[in-house]
């Protein structure tokens, strides 16, 4: 099925917001694990693993749009030195793309592609979520101290 033009762009864009998010939350995973923070390392690879899917999932849209995906292509990404800083670097990462994701929602439904729409619609959820998984845990940063938090992420 032949699909619009500006469809395709705004799929592409976010893929290359998928990639680029798939990096970051990888590095920061494995610094997590390098500092012996198992829970923290598992939390970020779930999310890394997340994003993963949606890649995916934009891939095969871009695709059945009879696009070409460009997975050659990365954002610029923030690695953060310490848990805090990375927790705020993904909240500002996560909180683009669900700002990047309303914008492709407004751009499929102006061009009635209701397929994308939905699709751009449940990525969009997943996001909103990782946005609360991290300010739960910015939170809890600010609420018992950093010295506490991440003790409680060694497990």
């Amino acid at each position: 099925m032949k699909g619009n033009a500006k469809v395709i762009a705004k799929l592409n864009g976010l893929l290359a917001e998928e990639l680029t998010a798939i990096s970051q939350y990888i590095v920061h995973a494995e610094m997590c694990s390098n500092w012996g923070y198992k829970k923290l390392h598992e939390v970020s690879e779930k999310r890394a693993i997340s994003e993963m899917k949606h890649a995916e999932s934009l891939i095969g849209r871009i695709l059945f749009l009879e696009g070409r995906p460009t997975v050659s292509k990365l954002n610029k990404f923030a690695i953060g030195a310490d848990v805090t800083a990375q927790h705020k670097n993904d909240w500002a990462f996560e909180n683009g793309a669900v700002k990047s994701y309303n914008v492709g929602i407004k751009i499929a439904t102006d061009a009635g592609d209701n397929g994308t729409r939905e699709l751009l619609n449940s990525i969009l959820k997943d996001e909103e979520a990782h946005i609360d998984v991290l300010e739960m845990e910015l939170d809890q940063i600010k609420q018992m101290g950093i010295q506490n938090y991440l003790t409680e992420q060694m497990g």
